[in-house]
This record gives structure tokens, C-alpha cells and sequence, in this order.
């Protein structure tokens, strides 16, 4: 059996071509939980009738995508700050607010911890309990919410445990932050795969509170990573002012700022896409349901994490198994609070979901590790 020791992300194609010898074109990867059906037909359609935009510079003020943002997530366009990709609006934020100490909800993504780092701060994890299904308890979050702690960072829905906190019990989190002068960061990267939207996105509360910030991009849903387009959604005029004055200039290029104006408006697509991730979302956790050696927890987002119950197979195991059939997961034994027994997949078209659940649960019931 080939062994290697690195975890890789869903973006690292050409190491594994590299180290499995599989041709990246022909990896199927359930790592990157990037939407099944690809860009948005209408951008694919009418995005290079636009070409010539790469003759002159973006409006600096993107006001027409801004103007797009606004209208898709129902918010006022002053609300709305655009950047290269979320993880510019990331740095950002916390380059402006400079926490000293950080609170992160996980196990999650990685880079909060790495931003608040890069600006002298540190950070704690509040965990969230595996005997709860991962879903983040109120109380006991008040508790951890220190004097000291001056921003709150959470997922929503999470990665990798696709749980997620209601747009009521968010409201109770800011209620209690803002009595303590915590300022929340909540990315939003996987909202729109929820079967509701509008009962997990804290959007609306932008409206009424002024110590949060909303962030996304189009990697995701909108299937378009190296489009490298984000936006925060933020109700504090202060600091969208300052979040404004301090970013570059031009940080989006002028046909990345089109295809946003465009693919906000694809209401088929969207329509498709939530559907197609709801049905197989449920079908998977009924075959999954039946299965003795994995456990998983109830998704909300377009991925699901699953345990091994069987003791004598790892998650590193499973993602040999799985490449070696042309099909990348997510070993998540380096997240905080995750060990050697989870994986995490996302939802693709019918037939290759079919194809990995049945290498993942023939080899969870039959490897023995030596």
C-alpha cells in the first residue's frame, strides 16, 4: 500500500499527480466541496462577449457589483466591501481590528488562526463536542468569552463538520459579545448550500448590529476559485470606511468583477444547485445510516464529515483507497479536536457519490492495517 504522510487540501492536484502518478484531470476531488455543476451557464454564456472590459481599468468603487451583492444577499450596498477572494477581506479585518486574543469555534479552517497570528494575537479554541453533533452550545460558549477575548471567529455553516448555527441563536451569541465588547467574524463560505438560507445567514443582523462581519466568496457555490472574487458584509460605517481606505486599489480584476455582476443573477442556477445538494445530501445520509462501521454527523452545507467505527482502519486508510480509484477526500485528522478516524467529503453528481461510497465502505469494513 502506498503511504504518504501529507494532508492535502483540495486545491493540491498537482502534488498528488506528483506523488500517486494519477493524471490531476482525472482525479475526481471530494475535497474541495466546489459546486458539481460548474460555473453558472449564463456566465459561461455571455462572459466572453465582455473581453474587451480587460482594455480598461475596474470602477474603483466596483459600484455596479457592489450594487449585485447587495441585491443578492438583501442587504444595502454601503454594506457591501468586495476583495481579492475572501482571504483578502480575512487579513484585512484583522490587520484593522488587531485582536490580542482570538476566540475560534472549531475544529476549523485554519487560516483564522494563521491571520490573527500573522498579527500578534493569539488564539483559543472553543471546542465543539463530537456527543452534540459538533453543534455549538450557547451557554458554554458564554462562558469561554473571557475580558480578555476581543473577537469571536465562526464558521457557518462549519468546516469540516458541516454543522450549523441558526440566524436566532447567532443573534443570542451577538446579544452576549456585544455586552462584552467581542466583535464577531462569521464565514459564510458554505451558507448557500443549506437547504434554508434565510434561517442560518446572519445577514439580516448586519442591519441591527455593529460588531459583525459577514464574509464570502464564489469559490464554493459559484464553482469559481480562480476567479478570486470575496465580499464582507458589514453594518459598521466606521469599519467599511477604514476596510475601504486601507485595501489596494484594483485588487479585482475587470472581467472577475463582470462575472460576479453576472452570476449573482443566475436564479436557475442557484435554484439547481440547492436542489441537486439537498437530494443527494439526504440520499447519502439514508445509505450512510445503514452502514456499522462509520458514523456520521447530520449535515448542513454541501460536505459531510463521517467517523470510523472500525478500529483497525485509519483516515489515511480511506484516502489511499479512495485515490487509488481516481477520488479525493479529506483525511481530517490535523483539524483541532479530529483524529486519525475522520474524513470529509462533499456531494458531486449522483453517479460518482455512488462510485466513492461504495470504495469508502467496502474498504472501512475490510482493511486491515499491518
Amino acid at each position: 500500500m502506498i503511504r504518504h504522510s501529507d494532508h492535502f487540501h483540495g486545491s493540491d492536484l498537482e502534488t498528488i499527480e506528483k506523488v500517486y502518478g494519477i493524471k490531476k484531470e482525472n482525479i475526481v476531488s471530494f475535497s474541495a466541496n466546489v459546486n458539481p455543476l460548474g460555473i453558472s451557464p449564463k456566465l459561461k454564456a455571455t462572459l466572453s462577449e465582455r473581453i474587451d472590459a480587460i482594455m480598461s481599468y475596474p470602477d474603483r468603487e466596483y459600484t455596479t457589483l457592489r450594487k449585485r451583492i447587495a441585491e443578492y444577499v438583501h442587504t444595502e450596498i454601503d454594506n457591501v466591501i468586495v476583495g481579492n477572494g475572501s482571504t483578502e477581506l480575512i487579513s484585512l479585518f484583522i490587520q484593522i481590528r488587531h485582536p490580542k486574543k482570538a476566540l475560534i469555534v472549531g475544529p476549523t479552517y485554519s487560516e483564522y488562526e494563521r491571520e490573527v497570528s500573522l498579527g500578534g494575537g493569539s488564539t483559543l479554541y472553543y471546542r465543539l463536542e463530537e456527543e452534540n453533533n459538533f453543534i455549538l452550545d450557547i451557554p458554554s460558549l458564554d462562558a469561554e468569552l473571557t475580558p480578555d477575548v476581543e473577537l469571536l471567529v465562526i464558521c457557518n455553516p462549519n468546516n469540516p463538520t458541516s454543522s450549523a448555527i441558526t440566524r436566532n441563536d447567532m443573534r443570542k451569541i451577538l446579544d452576549i459579545c456585544k455586552q462584552k465588547g467581542i466583535f464577531v467574524m462569521v464565514d459564510e463560505t458554505y451558507v448557500e448550500f443549506t437547504e434554508d438560507v434565510h434561517k442560518i445567514t446572519s445577514a439580516p443582523l448586519t442591519n441591527y448590529y455593529n460588531n459583525i462581519i459577514i464574509l464570502r466568496g464564489i469559490s464554493k457555490f459559484f464553482a469559481a476559485p480562480g476567479l478570486r472574487l470575496g465580499y464582507a458584509i458589514c453594518g459598521n460605517p466606521d469599519l467599511v470606511k477604514e476596510m475601504n481606505q486601507r485595501k489596494n486599489p484594483w485588487t479585482i480584476n475587470s472581467l472577475a468583477a463582470i462575472a460576479g455582476e453576472i452570476m449573482f443573477t443566475d436564479e436557475e442556477y442557484i435554484k439547481t444547485t440547492r436542489a441537486l445538494i439537498a437530494k443527494e445530501r439526504s440520499r447519502i445520509c439514508k445509505i450512510l445510516a445503514g452502514c456499522k462501521n462509520v458514523q456520521y454527523y447530520p449535515p448542513t452545507a454541501n460536505f459531510i464529515l463521517i467517523k470510523i467505527l472500525n478500529e483497525e482502519v485509519t483516515s489515511m486508510d480511506l484516502f489511499e483507497a479512495a485515490i487509488r480509484k481516481g477520488f479525493m477526500i479529506r483525511d481530517c485528522s490535523t483539524f483541532p479536536f479530529l483524529n486519525n478516524k475522520f474524513i470529509r467529503f462533499c456531494f458531486m453528481m449522483p453517479e460518482v457519490n455512488d462510485a466513492l461510497l461504495e470504495v469508502l465502505l467496502q474498504s472501512v469494513n475490510t482493511i486491515t492495517t499491518k
